[in-house]
């Protein structure tokens, strides 16, 4: 379970947010302590801020007299009301905030079902529930919760390099799974252009595309993400990168090109791969040799079954390269050559899925301009060869609690699903703040 704690002044903002969604029946109230509460679930937003009033000293030396937190149990745990209810309850008083008003509100928009609790930090008589080392009591707190109702714990589900990769689940959560696999590719692999990465993003199904173009006379150039069916094909709306989290964007991309250039060694995986071809009596020996030498190979086709692209992801130097980069003997048209020697030219038009590539250079052959199928497609060609490899300052009261990015590594942040009418209401209240300020 991972907590977060956000210290801030906009008592009615954060009443307001909890309220406004609960109300929509987007989850419900399930506790109060010192604040009126019908027991229907629902919120009366102006009463419940009355009452906090009440609470309210005259002065007090605090610029943040409220803190807004968010508790988030494992999506595994299945807690009933009374068991959330009693976690918000502990967490509060071993936190210091028993004798203190507080709301704790059940939010259920969003698959990983998880609480918020409101409260006041100020005490009538002017003084405040310390603040001292929050972040480790915290922790403290939320581990000996999970010991005590049997919860799983967030540090046992940290993404690392080591972390086993998996295909897309079409029945999971897609943006989870998408933004845990982009995070662990990027930090694991080295590639050098949009093809390469494409090329070991599509072992597990997923596809990455440039967008670039003009908002209001402004460049933008970013990139967005496909989830892959088995036949190739997007089995959803692509994922902006910035919901994603800053590692996948542009930026960052364009920042492990230049990386790999300055540290990538072909002389092992170009080793390996020619003594798989060199000993080979096909395609499909030359693609079982270098499975055993832990290299998935990533062929690509013309509608005629010739071959014009070629990538090499090896899994133990975590290398990505494209056949020209190991050199002319392991291009596609070498490859096509050697495998395919009796077969007459003919037109280089490829198995195309539904959604423009972005092409890559890199490897392509003269004479040979297959239409902008990227050096890391997935399509639906069956005949392309795709092995699984081995497993190996608070910016609002509240706009962090449900945040859309994976900055961290912790579970809590790859729980998160877009939600629009949060954003929306972020923005509502942004714009009232400032007018505010304004006035």
């Amino acid at each position: 379970m991972v907590a977060k704690i956000s210290l801030g002044n906009s008592l009615y903002g954060a009443i307001c947010y909890n309220g406004e969604k609960i109300n929509k029946e987007k989850g419900r109230l399930l506790d109060t302590n010192k604040i009126y509460n019908d027991g229907t679930g629902s919120v009366d937003i102006k009463r419940a801020f009355a009452d906090f009033m009440q609470w309210m000293p005259s002065t007090t030396k605090t610029e943040r007299p409220m803190v807004h937190i968010s508790l988030n149990p494992h999506p595994d745990d299945v807690l009933t009301d009374a068991q959330l209810t009693a976690i918000a309850r502990e967490y509060m008083e071993k936190m210091g905030f028993g004798d203190q008003p507080y709301m704790v509100y059940k939010h259920t928009d969003i698959n990983r079902h998880h609480m918020h609790i409101v409260a006041l930090r100020v005490r009538t008589d002017g003084s405040c529930v310390t603040d001292k080392n929050n972040f480790y009591r915290s922790k403290e707190i939320t581990r000996e919760l999970e010991r005590k109702y049997g919860l799983k714990t967030a540090e046992s589900e940290k993404v690392t390099p080591e972390t086993p990769l998996l295909k897309i689940d079409p029945s999971g959560d897609l943006k989870k799974q998408v933004a845990a696999a982009v995070k662990i590719i990027g930090m694991r692999y080295r590639f050098q252009s949009i093809g390469e990465y494409n090329a070991v993003l599509g072992l597990f199904n997923i596809r990455c595309e440039p967008t670039d173009g003009k908002v209001n006379g402004r460049e933008y150039h970013g990139l967005v993400y496909f989830a892959l069916g088995e036949d190739g094909k997007p089995i959803a709306a692509p994922f902006k990168a910035s919901r994603l989290g800053k590692f996948a964007g542009r930026e960052a991309i364009d920042g492990k090109y230049e990386k790999a250039k300055e540290k990538i060694n072909i002389s092992q995986t170009k080793e390996k791969v020619a003594d798989a071809l060199a000993h080979c009596s096909g395609k499909d020996d030359f693609i079982a040799r270098l499975k055993e030498k832990k290299i998935d190979v990533v062929f690509r086709y013309t509608d005629e079954g010739r071959i014009y692209g070629v990538t090499f992801i090896d899994h133990e130097t975590f290398n990505v390269l494209n056949g020209s980069r190991l050199g002319k003997t392991f291009s596609a048209n070498a490859l096509e050559a050697k495998f395919n020697p009796s077969q007459e030219p003919g037109s280089h038009q490829e198995h195309t899925v539904p959604v423009s590539q972005p092409s890559d250079p890199t490897d392509q052959e003269p004479k040979q301009e297959p239409r902008q199928e990227s050096e890391g497609n997935t399509g639906s060609d069956s005949r392309t060869q795709q092995q699984t490899p081995p497993a190996a300052s608070q910016k609002s009261l509240f706009e962090d609690f449900d945040d859309n990015s994976i900055t961290g590594l912790d579970l809590f942040q790859q729980w998160q699903s877009y939600n629009p009418d949060e954003e929306a209401f972020i923005r509502r209240m942004k714009r009232q703040h400032r007018r505010g300020r304004k006035h």
